[in-house]
C-alpha cells in the first residue's frame, strides 16, 4: 500500500481527483498500468511527456503529473510527432481512444506508424465513442449496437495491430484491463523499443457500450474479457477455428526499422 500511495503522490495530480470516469470504466486501470510502467522503466519524470487527444481516455493527461499536452480530437499523434522532432530526447506516451485514433485520427495514425516515430501509442479500446454519445467506431465489433447503429454495426472492425504493422510500425502489443500487470509489462517493453510502439488496451465501457449490448456490469465485462484472452504463444499452436472469438494478448510483433527523427537529423548533418 505504501508503494501505491507513493506513486499516487509522485505521479498523479491529486488536486484534480476524484476523476470523472464512470463507475466500472477501465480507463483508471490502464492509467495505473502506465504509471507503474514509467516507474518500472525508471524514466526521469521531467523527461516524460503525456500527449492525449479528446475522449474519455484522453482525460488521463489531466490527472498525470508529468509534462502533459491535451490536444484536439484525432490529432494527438500529429502534436506528438512535432514534439519528438523538436525535442528527440523526451520520452513520449500518447493516450488515445479507439475513435480518436482510428477514425478521426486515422490518417495521423498510419503516417506516424509509417515514419516509425519513436513514441509509445496507447490506444484504449472500449469499442465505442463513450464521451460524445455512444456512436460506433472503426473498432466496434461487427453486429454490436451503438447510437449510430441501433440494429448492430454492419462494418468489419479494423485489426489495429496489423494495420499499424502494415503501415510501418515496429512494435505492436495487445493487453486488457482484466490483466493489468501484463498490460504494465507491455507498456514498459513498448516504451523501451526504438520506434513507433502501439499498445492496444482493451477496456470495458459498461455505460455506453455494455448496457446497450446487454453485456452485464463491469465485473461481468472484465471476466468475459479475461476468459476470451489467450497468449500469443498459446495462440500460435491453435487453428483459425479454435481462435474464433478469442483475443490474442502479448507482443504481436517486435521489429527493427529506421526511426524517423534520427534519420531526419542524420540527413541534415550530411547536407552540412
Amino acid at each position: 500500500m505504501a508503494i501505491i500511495e507513493q506513486l499516487t503522490q509522485d505521479f498523479l495530480r491529486t488536486k484534480k481527483l476524484p476523476h470523472i470516469w464512470c463507475p466500472g470504466c477501465g480507463n483508471g486501470i490502464v492509467t495505473a498500468a502506465l504509471v507503474r510502467a514509467i516507474e518500472r522503466a525508471e524514466y526521469d519524470q521531467r523527461d516524460v511527456v503525456i500527449v492525449s487527444g479528446i475522449g474519455c481516455s484522453s482525460r488521463a493527461a489531466g490527472y498525470l503529473n508529468f509534462n502533459t499536452l491535451h490536444t484536439t480530437h484525432g490529432r494527438a499523434l500529429a502534436f506528438a510527432t512535432g514534439l519528438k522532432m523538436a525535442r528527440p530526447e523526451l520520452k513520449l506516451f500518447v493516450i488515445m481512444g479507439d475513435g480518436d485514433c482510428s477514425a478521426i485520427g486515422g490518417n495521423h495514425f498510419i503516417h506516424a506508424a509509417r515514419r516509425n516515430i519513436d513514441l509509445t501509442a496507447i490506444v484504449v479500446n472500449n469499442h465505442i465513442y463513450g464521451m460524445t454519445g455512444g456512436q460506433h467506431s472503426p473498432l466496434t465489433p461487427e453486429g454490436k449496437k451503438a447510437t449510430t447503429a441501433p440494429g448492430g454495426t454492419v462494418e468489419r472492425e479494423f485489426d489495429l495491430i496489423n494495420l499499424a504493422r502494415g503501415a510501418g510500425a515496429s512494435f505492436g502489443a495487445k493487453g486488457t484491463a482484466a490483466q493489468p500487470r501484463q498490460l504494465e509489462q507491455l507498456i514498459t517493453r513498448g516504451s523501451q523499443h526504438k520506434g513507433f510502439s502501439l499498445i492496444e488496451a482493451l477496456s470495458p465501457c459498461p455505460i455506453a457500450y455494455g448496457r446497450r449490448n446487454k453485456l452485464g456490469g463491469p465485473v461481468d465485462m472484465l471476466r468475459d474479457m479475461k476468459e476470451k484472452s489467450i497468449s500469443v504463444e498459446r495462440a500460435s499452436k491453435l487453428g483459425e477455428e479454435e481462435l474464433a472469438g478469442k483475443t490474442i494478448t502479448g507482443v504481436i510483433f517486435d521489429l527493427e526499422a529506421p526511426e524517423y527523427s534520427e534519420e531526419y537529423y542524420r540527413s541534415i548533418s550530411k547536407e552540412k
